[in-house]
């Protein structure tokens, strides 16, 4: 049997203890032992995905090994003469890889963070040490194409999106000969701008990037994008809108669009405990807020939740005795809550009096609109003097929810 199918039958099974150890009385130690069970299925999931990742990491090493090459000597060749002076090949090679780093980093998928200059000396290695740990921080893929939507346009102008409600409309039923009476069809936009985001400036000596003993320069450009995914995921949440001068996030979008928040009730309905609507989310809460989004908008639908609220959902079970949290176990299938896929953001709220802890609905109508590509500035010039190199990245973005009246997502708040 191989590795992958034997943690996948392992997920199964402990699924299935924990469905019964969450029928049972709930008492101190059950809920110790769910939590262990818990943590064995979530440690499995680790797992698959780095197995999975390392198969196909293999698969082709020696061709990114070699475009990581030629990237590499294209990128120094760009510090050293510029670009009017570079080989039209290695300019290719810089701009096609430069094109690729650029989508990666707007998706979530490559990440960022970095020192002052005087601590980038670390990267030149005195012995055999020729890779770097670097201290990572999750944040949510919210652009990697399966959540928001992105939006790319070649200039930074305003820009309406144009939405339309007719839902109150219906046809009409005349008689022969009849007269048929008018009705508009009713319009309004929603205006995108760009505000732009900063990587911070950063400094390295040329000698650091002649003698560093691994692409530095994509290292940094990771690092940059790391920078970004962290701001970004927390604007695209909670950002207050064009009154505050930033993105308006999803949240805020909710709030301002009309919609009507479901009030927690707890979960004790289903634990007999006293856990109360203001310190839980239960089971009939999650159901109301399933139905609180329209039928149209449940296709495809997602939950997003901070990840401490995930693991109160995941020992919770149903008036049936199921718990709500289901591991995915087949290949490519996601763990789902009451059907549905869910996105881990650790800028949504925690469970805590009147915040607003749960989103569900369609989360593609958030839209992201993104104006042309990541821009790194390589500064030479300015630095010169003290032998250094400066590098600052810059993203010009928008955000909104595309609420044309019907409320594509909506959200749990807890009691007060």
């Amino acid at each position: 049997m191989s590795k992958l199918k034997e943690l996948r039958e392992q997920r199964a099974r402990d699924h299935a203890e924990l469905t019964q150890v969450l029928l049972g009385a709930d008492t101190p130690e059950s809920r110790e032992k769910a939590k262990k069970i818990i943590t064995a299925i979530n440690d499995a999931k680790t797992e698959i995905d780095k197995l999975e990742s390392r198969g196909q990491s293999v698969i082709g090493q020696g061709t990114e090994l070699d475009k990581d090459i030629e990237f590499r000597r294209a990128f120094m060749s760009y510090l050293r003469n510029g670009e009017n002076r570079m080989r039209p090949e290695d300019r290719e090679i810089l701009s096609s890889r430069t094109r690729k780093e650029s989508r990666d980093v707007s998706e979530g998928n490559v990440i960022n963070q970095l020192g002052s200059f005087s601590s980038l000396g670390y990267f030149v290695p005195a012995g055999f040490v020729y890779d770097v740990e670097t201290a990572t921080k999750y944040y949510a893929p919210l652009l990697d194409g399966g959540n928001f939507t992105v939006m790319d346009t070649a200039t930074g102008q305003v820009l309406p999106y144009p939405t339309s409600n007719d839902t109150t409309s219906q046809a009409q039923l005349v008689t022969e000969a009849g007269i048929t009476t008018e009705e508009d069809v009713s319009a309004g936009h929603i205006n995108f701008g760009a505000y732009k985001f900063s990587s911070g400036l950063v400094k390295a000596s040329i000698e650091l990037i002649q003698d560093s003993a691994f692409p530095l320069e994509s290292w940094l450009a990771g690092n940059f994008g790391r920078r970004f995914g962290r701001t970004f995921e927390y604007m695209f949440t909670q950002g207050e809108g064009v009154t505050s001068g930033e993105p308006t996030g999803l949240l805020t979008a909710v709030a301002t669009g009309g919609g009507t928040p479901i009030i927690a009730a707890g979960s004790s309905e289903t634990t007999g405990g006293a856990q109360t609507g203001a310190n839980s989310v239960g089971y009939s809460d999650l159901v109301n807020l399933e139905h609180a989004v329209d039928p149209s908008y449940r296709r495809g639908a997602k939950f997003m939740f901070h990840d401490n609220t995930l693991s109160a959902i995941q020992r919770i079970i149903d008036k049936y005795g199921r718990p709500l949290w289901v591991p995915g176990v087949a290949s490519g299938v996601p763990d789902r809550i009451l059907g549905y896929e869910y996105i881990i953001n650790q800028s949504m709220p925690q469970i805590a009096a009147s915040n607003v802890t749960v989103a569900f609905g369609d989360m593609s109508k958030m839209l992201v609109r993104r104006v042309r590509d990541f821009s790194v500035l390589v500064l030479r010039e300015r630095y010169a003097e003290f032998g250094q190199v400066g590098f600052l990245g810059f993203m010009r973005v928008d955000s909104n929810l595309l609420d044309a009246g019907t409320h594509p997502v909506a959200v749990l708040q807890q009691h007060s």
